[in-house]
């Protein structure tokens, strides 16, 4: 079960400040500094033999990428990610080329730590990050038609935050994570 807690003292305050929001400020853009400082903190993420099986599709408000993306999104995630001031399709790379060799078996792992350290670096800037699964996966992958190999996994919404967070926010308790879902042992 899941139990509402504020973050512990001691972490840092851009991770206990973190949260998904569901509103952004369309007036508030996302400049080509501050995209270039996004993915440059993606870039630094640890992978599997430093393969950095990722990329991210960019699109904006105003560019063509971003008129791209729009028709893909799900009635419930298009309420607020049209709002935000960049909206990021992630993608790995699952396979060598068009075969079923593996390039990595993290490769979604990977591509997660790449999406956390971009998310960091936003909340360092004063931006939030909303990652989602909420799109046509199937009509988004044949408008961006992906290099043979790649995938997409998910989409993030980046941008000013209207709001804060919720005021008390379900968490499981780290008992419950060092538990873990195997049995006890005997």
């Amino acid at each position: 079960m899941h139990e509402p807690q504020e973050p512990p003292g001691g972490i840092h305050p851009l991770l206990a400040g973190r949260f998904s929001p569901s509103r952004f400020d369309p007036s508030a853009a996302v400049d080509d500094r501050t995209l270039g400082l996004l993915l440059e903190a993606a870039r630094w993420a640890p992978s599997a033999g430093n393969s950095q099986p990722w990329s991210f599709f960019t699109g904006r408000p105003g560019e063509p990428e971003h008129q791209r993306l729009l028709p893909h999104l799900a009635p419930g995630s298009a309420r607020w990610a049209v709002d935000a001031g960049l909206l990021l399709v992630t993608l790995t790379r699952r396979h060598v080329d068009d075969t079923e060799l593996l390039y990595s078996e993290f490769a979604d792992y990977d591509l997660g730590q790449a999406v956390a350290h971009l998310t960091f670096q936003a909340q360092a800037l004063g931006l939030a990050v909303h990652q989602f699964r909420a799109f046509d996966l199937e009509g988004l992958t044949e408008e961006l038609a992906p290099a043979p190999g790649w995938a997409i996994v998910s989409m993030a919404a980046v941008g000013r935050a209207v709001g804060g967070p919720p005021k008390a926010r379900e968490r499981h308790s780290v008992a419950r994570l060092r538990s873990g879902p195997w049995p006890p042992s005997a």
